[in-house]
């Protein structure tokens, strides 16, 4: 008797683990057990492996088969086991070669009719299979593409078992069969294409932009409808450089697990943008499900832009769970079968009417609010939320006659200059913008001058700024700083930056 044995992957969050899959055939009433913490869709693969078996013109075993995932006390989720616990089954009976599977990677869901169907998940999988020594892998010929983004990887696409058992050697015919295509990803209009020229008047916003493009500073919007807060949030990706290739293939795994990856197109190598409707749930923007939890708008949005249109029109629930990735650039997720995490570092935009009817008060248009009713709809924007966003401005309706500002590629030099310049200051370090490094680093290389923060000492004292605040505002200062060349803020950047970040009310 032999014990079949190939290889499968378990992701957990972002993170894959190599499984060793084992069958064991004995001489007794025929059986399938399938142990190893399967959850409900990996525990019908075995109707499925059974049917696609014979379907393909295999002899099904009629032994007691019992197929573990070893380590057992990792959970196991998804179709993808499906094409491991055949070959592992077919090896074990002796119908192929059974040292041929050991030692390769097997991902795939198997139809009845024996095709091999895609799988969400394969980058991240193939690519902790080669990190663990693993290069050999076999994919559906859907996922081929995918999975050869991976270096070092040694990939073969197949579309069916019946390919797949030929291949290490059974007595089969291979039909000829039309790989399964793989789920149709929505196209998404290109946000680079976007020009911020289009966007008429409203310089302080435009400035206020570019600031939050070359820091990576979270940014506020609130005016009356029409003023062009959509138009501009649609454009700071067209502004932020191309991600680097450890962060593109960070992204795209996100995309991969979230079955919102085109192969096709290769690894995404601009900063992706999500703009959730404001019905979204919680687990839409942050990540759920039952069983392993599945990424959300938020890390989709991972090293792009989050969007959050009408902010205020967004539950308390899922304004209130970003203030993790916003602080920690991450999500843990916790659920009953596991704890999976998923990157989220990405820039918040949040654009808001200054009142439920939308129309501001003070500038000649007939608000018909309330006092209360203000307060109440612009309140959901709690202020442990705001207190983490660096930048807000204020965007009135643009005059007649406004002409057009620079475009996006112009604007975008200037971000690559700064960013260029953060880099270098920031060589060595953990953090890769002024957004991301904390004020105790920034405030050891202001220098023992206490006019330079004297405005900021000012609005601590009237309560109009926090010491997070404090610290907020000096990354705003050394953006105000690297996008202007200088080597380190001024006490005028210093109070340009509290301008920015409290709407001109705080100094």
């Amino acid at each position: 008797m032999v014990l079949g044995r190939t290889l499968g992957v378990a992701l957990v969050g972002l993170t894959g683990h190599v499984v060793e899959v084992e069958a064991h055939l004995a001489p007794s009433l025929p059986a399938f057990t399938l142990v190893g913490l399967p959850d409900a869709s990996l525990a019908e693969s075995r109707d499925r492996v059974r049917a696609a078996v014979t379907s393909s013109g295999l002899a099904w075993p009629n032994r007691r088969i019992t197929v573990n995932l070893s380590p057992a006390t990792l959970p196991k989720s998804g179709s993808g086991f499906d094409l491991a616990i055949a070959v592992a089954t077919l090896a074990g009976a002796e119908a192929i070669d059974p040292a041929a599977p050991r030692g390769v990677v097997h991902l795939g869901e198997l139809g009845l009719d024996g095709r091999l169907r895609p799988v969400r998940g394969v980058l991240p999988a193939v690519a902790a299979a080669v990190a663990a020594g693993w290069c050999r892998v076999v994919v559906a010929e859907a996922n081929a593409a995918e999975a050869r983004l991976v270096p070092g990887a040694r990939v073969v696409g197949a579309a069916s078992l019946a390919q797949v058992a030929a291949g290490y050697g059974a007595t089969v015919d291979v039909p000829e069969v039309a790989p399964v295509s793989p789920e149709a990803v929505p196209r998404h209009p290109g946000r680079s294409a976007l020009d911020l020229a289009d966007v008429v008047g409203q310089d302080d916003a435009r400035a206020c932009l570019e600031v939050a493009a070359a820091g990576g500073h979270h940014l506020l919007m609130v005016g009356p409808p029409g003023t062009g807060k959509t138009m501009l949030a649609a454009r700071l990706p067209g502004l932020l450089p191309d991600l680097s290739e450890a962060d593109a293939v960070e992204v795209t795994a996100v995309h991969s697990v979230a079955g919102a990856f085109d192969p096709g197109d290769g690894l995404l190598r601009r900063p992706p943008f999500e703009d959730p409707h404001h019905t979204a749930t919680p687990a839409s923007v942050v990540g759920g499900g039952s069983g392993v939890p599945r990424p959300g708008a938020a890390s989709r949005a991972h090293r792009g832009v989050l969007f959050l249109d009408e902010a205020p029109e967004f539950s308390t629930a899922v304004l209130q769970t970003l203030r993790q990735p916003l602080e920690h650039g991450e999500l843990v997720l916790h659920r009953a079968a596991g704890t999976a995490r998923y990157p989220a570092r990405f820039q918040l935009v949040l654009a808001a009417n200054p009142c439920p009817c939308g129309l501001a008060v003070g500038k000649g248009l007939a608000c018909t609010c309330r006092s209360e009713q203000r307060r109440r709809y612009f309140g959901k924007l709690s202020g442990p939320l705001l207190d983490r966003v660096d930048l807000q401005v204020e965007l009135s309706p643009a005059r007649a006659g406004a002409g057009a500002g620079e475009s996006t590629a112009v604007v975008a030099g200037r971000v690559l200059d700064a960013r260029a310049a953060q880099a270098h200051r920031l060589a060595g370090t953990p953090w890769r913008t002024n957004g991301d490094v904390p004020g105790s680093w920034l405030r050891e290389r202001l220098g023992p001058d206490r006019a330079l923060v004297a405005d900021l000492d000012r609005a601590v004292d009237r309560g109009t700024l926090s010491l997070r605040g404090v610290d907020r505002v000096l990354r705003v200062a050394w953006t105000v700083a690297d996008l202007a060349g200088r080597s380190a803020p001024s006490r005028a950047d210093v109070g340009h930056a509290l301008l920015l970040r409290t709407r001109g009310h705080g100094a």
